[in-house]
């Protein structure tokens, strides 16, 4: 008597479908966002909209393209990119020594928990004219302004990964004897990265938030500036070419913490690293 046993799947060889998945994907992306151009740039040729307030995508574009040749749009970028650069840098160090210090510690956890979520609840239009009174109207309050944004997603983010960690993989690193910074190098960092890279993203993109707040206090330069100018002189194409700007930055501000964390996510063996395969 014989027992058929199944077939095992075959893997598909490295080869031109894998490449072609790594660079559809972007491309994918860009569908969207395209179509949704092409359509509205169609509308307005049409004549069904006049594109008075909702410029058409050609209008946006032509509106960047003098920005950038008089030279005040790479000055608009590089002091919104400073501002949030610096204020992700104080957000992400604040939030993850605090978020690992209450998730590890039980008694810190009651102590500062409680303020932290309070403090979380404010908008971040309420943190203007105390900033501003405090540290004046100059960089170091649009800075402080962004950190706080990126603070409370980091300081979530590493307390609610340092809780979830799996118990029993801490009770075989006691079982090993390992000591307490070993403890952390080899069970707890592995376990919390995950977790601490979408709260990296997620603090990122509330920073992008928070700077056109900050550029509200006093700022002469910065794309949150070239909002307030678009409105205040009526131009609808400024406002939205600074919209497209920020979207553009951020998301490829966020595709660079995505392929940083990469190769520290390879030992990962999760549905949606392999594309959901």
């Amino acid at each position: 008597m014989t027992v058929d046993l199944p077939a095992l799947e075959q893997t598909a060889p490295p080869g031109a479908p894998g490449r072609w998945s790594r660079y559809a994907r972007p491309v994918l992306g860009l569908v969207l966002p395209i179509a949704l151009a092409l359509g509205w740039e169609l509308v307005v040729s049409l004549g069904y909209s006049n594109g008075r307030l909702v410029p058409p995508p050609s209008k946006v574009f032509e509106t960047i393209v003098e920005l950038a040749k008089s030279g005040e749009l790479s000055r608009h970028i590089l002091a919104t990119l400073w501002r949030v650069g610096a204020g992700f840098a104080l957000g992400v160090v604040a939030g993850t020594i605090m978020g690992a210090i209450s998730g590890y510690w039980d008694f810190a956890k009651r102590l500062l928990d409680p303020t932290v979520q309070a403090l979380r609840a404010i908008p971040s239009l309420a943190w203007v004219p105390l900033f501003v009174l405090w540290l004046g109207i100059f960089e170091t309050s649009k800075v402080a302004l962004i950190a706080v944004g990126v603070f409370f997603p980091i300081y979530l983010g590493v307390m609610g990964a340092i809780l979830s960690v799996d118990r029993k993989i801490v009770e075989v690193g006691r079982v090993f004897r390992l000591s307490g910074p070993a403890m952390i190098r080899r069970i707890l960092l592995p376990a919390v990265l995950p977790a601490y890279v979408v709260a990296l993203r997620v603090g990122l993109g509330l920073g992008w938030m928070f700077v056109v707040a900050a550029e509200l206090i006093g700022a002469s330069e910065g794309l949150g500036y070239l909002l307030l100018d678009g409105q205040q002189l009526g131009k609808p194409a400024q406002i939205l070419a600074a919209i497209v700007i920020f979207a553009i930055l951020g998301k490829l501000t966020d595709w660079l913490i995505e392929v940083a964390a990469a190769p520290l996510l390879r030992w990962q063996d999760a549905f949606g690293a392999r594309g959901g395969q």
